[in-house]
């Protein structure tokens, strides 16, 4: 985490990473040499730092995992339920499961402007565990429905709660911690997802083997437990979650909040709770926003397709209900060194888009496997590698928060981003026809289109910034005061991490 390099102007410090930098060497680009200003030195973290940054991630990290992890778990324990009797119990068609994969994202969309308001108006721990609260209630709710209609109001109302989540985390990881640092605190977001499947799934294996105990069915029980424990969650949030910089929970020394001030300059982030409206304006007219967006959404189909039908989907490979369950545990396992995978490639290189250019080919050749291959075991290859995409994901992550400043902005993008993440997710179980089971060949096919359509907006992502780091440091600006809470645009001494 020492990719920082400082430069100077006018006697003030613009922080500026240096892969970024080393990018406009040959080929007619600007080198570093021939840049107008002091040749820059590296920034190396200070002992008191690095003993800082642990203190961060010991007490931060614990709270964004276990939020993570019970939140995957909730939404996923429909495909748990769907081998457990779920759908005999409620007279489920196939159709109507698909609409309940998708009734989740329903809420999740339908929050998501207003979450927007509430998380710059709020605390954020007090707002975030409130909605843990609920949604676990919701969550052990669910185990007292009968049939469709039911269901599909509780899955609403847990995508409605549930849809902060993320947006929370994501603003409390881009206030923390540094830009370099940041893709490494996205990837361990995402490791709690394969977590939580493997958990999950450990934990639903077990349960599968309670049958009518108290006169209770199987299905109902991970709703109960799941329910009961995210309720928990949310009490502890609501007091304890460390959500600024400056939280008690870090018990900062003077000197640690001296450099938290620094490290707050680095990550151009401040907290207002003035919302601006030119930041939104700003981001609406920014091409790299809606390329952003559709990357996130194309990403998602086969997110939000895979995840509930990823027991039907193994089950039809040849094995009985138990062990569909089961392995989901590898399933989890294989997501989360994926997104590891992205965020060293990223790191190693310093090239965020080489970081998902990596997960996205892999899962695109995992759909084409799972699409191609016969309908037997063999197919869990091509199933194992398309949970590549959350390796995608978390770069998608870090590109926002390391090249999007202005808090307003910041959140507006953040919503964006989760818009449109909720659209693909919505759409993604819908493409799984019930006509073609058990090949579900038109989804495979158009996550397969999805997938290459990554790879080409995420690469004109990159070179939009490129092209406007090309000008900066060509022309370097003055740094100014984090407290300005300006844009990346505004903040002409900002440079992008591609």
């Amino acid at each position: 985490m020492t990719d920082t390099l400082t430069h100077r102007n006018n006697n003030k410090e613009t922080f500026v990473d240096d892969k970024a930098v080393s990018l406009y060497s040959g080929k007619g680009e600007l080198s570093v040499d021939e840049l107008p200003a002091e040749p820059p030195t590296q920034f190396v973290k200070s002992e008191a730092e690095k003993k800082l940054v642990r203190k961060i991630n010991w007490t931060l990290l614990p709270f964004v995992g276990a939020i993570v992890f019970i939140q995957f778990v909730d939404k996923s324990t429909l495909s748990i339920s769907a081998v457990l009797g779920i759908v005999q119990d409620t007279g489920l068609t196939g159709t109507q499961y698909s609409w309940l994969g998708s009734f989740f994202y329903l809420g999740f969309i339908c929050f998501q402007i207003p979450n927007n308001y509430f998380i710059q108006k709020f605390s954020i721990k007090r707002y975030l565990g409130s909605l843990l609260f609920l949604w676990g209630i919701v969550m052990a709710c669910t185990s007292l429905c009968t049939n469709f209609a039911q269901l599909a109001a509780c899955r609403v109302l847990l995508g409605l709660f549930e849809a902060g989540t993320y947006p929370c985390l994501l603003i409390i990881i881009n206030t923390v911690y540094r830009r370099s640092e940041q893709s490494a605190a996205y990837g361990f977001l995402w490791l709690s997802n394969g977590t939580g499947t493997m958990v999950g799934s450990a934990c639903a294996y077990g349960i599968s083997y309670i049958n009518n105990a108290n006169g209770i069915h199987s299905w109902r029980w991970p709703y109960i437990i799941w329910g009961a424990l995210t309720v928990l969650f949310g009490i502890v949030t609501f007091f304890f979650l460390p959500d600024s910089s400056h939280s008690f929970m870090f018990r900062l020394t003077e000197e640690e909040k001296a450099i938290v001030e620094e490290r707050s300059r680095d990550n151009a982030v401040v907290r207002v709770y003035e919302v601006k409206k030119h930041h939104m304006w700003e981001a609406v007219k920014e091409p790299r926003l809606w390329l952003i967006c559709l990357s996130t959404l194309c990403n998602n189909l086969s997110t939000g397709g895979l995840v509930v039908f990823s027991t039907l989907l193994v089950q039809n490979f040849g094995f009985n209900h138990q062990e569909s369950i089961l392995m989901q545990i590898p399933s989890g396992a294989v997501s989360a060194c994926f997104a590891l995978l992205a965020v060293f490639v990223a790191r190693k290189s310093g090239q965020l888009y080489l970081g998902a250019a990596v997960s996205t080919t892999i899962s695109l050749v995992g759909v084409i496997l799972l699409a191609a291959l016969p309908n037997s075991s063999i197919k869990l290859l091509g199933y194992f590698l398309a949970w590549a995409m959350n390796g995608s994901a978390v770069i998608l992550l870090t590109i926002v928060g390391a090249n999007v400043t202005g808090y307003t902005k910041k959140l507006f993008y953040n919503a964006s981003n989760m818009i449109f993440y909720t659209l693909g997710n919505f759409i993604g179980p819908l493409v799984m026809l019930d006509s073609e089971k058990p090949t579900y060949k038109t989804g495979m096919i158009i996550y397969c289109v999805a997938n290459a359509a990554i790879l080409i907006m995420l690469f004109i992502v990159r070179q939009i910034m490129a092209r406007e780091n090309k000008k900066r440091l060509a022309n370097p600006a003055a740094a100014v005061d984090i407290k300005e809470d300006l844009t990346d645009q505004e903040n002409k001494a900002f440079i992008y991490k591609l």
